[in-house]
């Protein structure tokens, strides 16, 4: 597949009205479009504090020593922390596992992890749990403008933080921080840093586009107080929608003019996966706009799995295995 060094264009939408029927129309045609599409942070519920806090913490975890995170080694349900090379997202295209390491975060009960957390987070594991809800409740509001995007009164939840290190072990052509991959959820929200390239998708040419962290400079003259969220289509979302929204393919690379800088950063994100409840069967939904698109494109997706009858859980688990 060919790269390309054209940024992708993708829109930056105001979710703080959540009953906007013009916004529900904007963010369903993004995600019908790209997949992706940045949500504005002057119209969500973060404060630049939240944010560089969160950066903070994460930053913090993954300087810590080795021995301190193996105390919290991920396990078979996905929680925990995961090492270098741990994971491999395109194993049929990677000569090695993905440059980054990362820990993985599950429910919360009553402000609580459920899950043992290293000595560099555990005193602020109320903090975790208040940045999760905040992420929570922002994806509360896209899938309901969604929802009202789609002409539908509703749309049928795992943090993560991802540290992808700048390093001089690699091969440009040949490695990356994160293969090619779609998520496997309901929606993604991804909080990036200044200065922290690398995130690329897979475009309907077969090309690979680099996404802006700040999306051009008229968008920098918004004076967003961080980043826009990036936020992207997961599979389920585009499975029940009989594939009118797209779970759009991408990864993460190392920028080459980046790695080529006296002094490259390392990069950090946080990452917030939208899953729905187990039960949660993967049937289209009743939508009057989603039944014109399957009539358009002439039915169930090639996979057949929409409409299975299996639960969400069953499919997260099953792409998780």
């Amino acid at each position: 597949m060919a790269d390309t060094t054209v940024p992708i264009e993708l829109p930056v939408i105001d979710i703080s009205n959540p009953h906007d029927p013009a916004v529900g129309k904007a963010m369903l045609d993004a995600a019908a479009k790209y997949g992706f599409l940045y949500v504005n942070s002057k119209g969500t519920d973060f404060t630049t504090e939240d944010v560089d806090h969160a950066f903070g913490l994460s930053k913090k975890f993954f300087l810590s020593p080795v021995q301190e995170k193996q105390t919290c080694q991920i396990q078979q349900n996905n929680r925990g922390w995961s090492g270098m090379h741990t994971e491999t997202l395109d194993p049929e295209n990677q000569r090695t596992g993905d440059f980054k390491e990362a820990m993985n975060f599950g429910d919360f009960k009553d402000g609580k992890a459920q899950q043992p957390l290293p000595p560099s987070l555990s005193p602020h594991e109320a903090e975790i749990n208040s940045f999760a809800e905040l992420c929570n409740k922002t994806c509360t509001r896209i899938l309901t403008l969604l929802a009202l995007g789609l002409e539908h009164p509703t749309v049928p939840v795992l943090p993560s933080s991802i540290f992808s290190p700048s390093t001089e072990a690699y091969k440009h052509d040949k490695d990356v921080r994160a293969g090619a991959h779609s998520d496997y959820g309901s929606i993604t929200l991804l909080f990036q840093r200044p200065g922290q390239p690398g995130l690329e998708i897979l475009t309907p040419e077969g090309s690979w586009a680099p996404v802006p962290i700040v999306p051009g400079p008229a968008a920098e003259a918004e004076g967003y107080p961080f980043p826009p969220i990036l936020v992207n289509i997961g599979d389920l979302l585009s499975y029940w929608t009989d594939g009118l929204l797209k779970s759009t393919v991408h990864r993460v690379v190392f920028p080459l003019a980046e790695q080529r800088r006296p002094n490259p950063q390392d990069r950090y994100t946080l990452v917030y996966f939208c899953h729905p409840v187990d039960q949660t069967e993967l049937v289209p939904v009743p939508s009057g706009i989603v039944a014109a698109h399957r009539e358009r494109s002439g039915g169930v997706p090639a996979d057949g799995r929409v409409g299975f009858g299996g639960g969400g859980g069953t499919w997260c688990l099953g792409r998780g295995l």
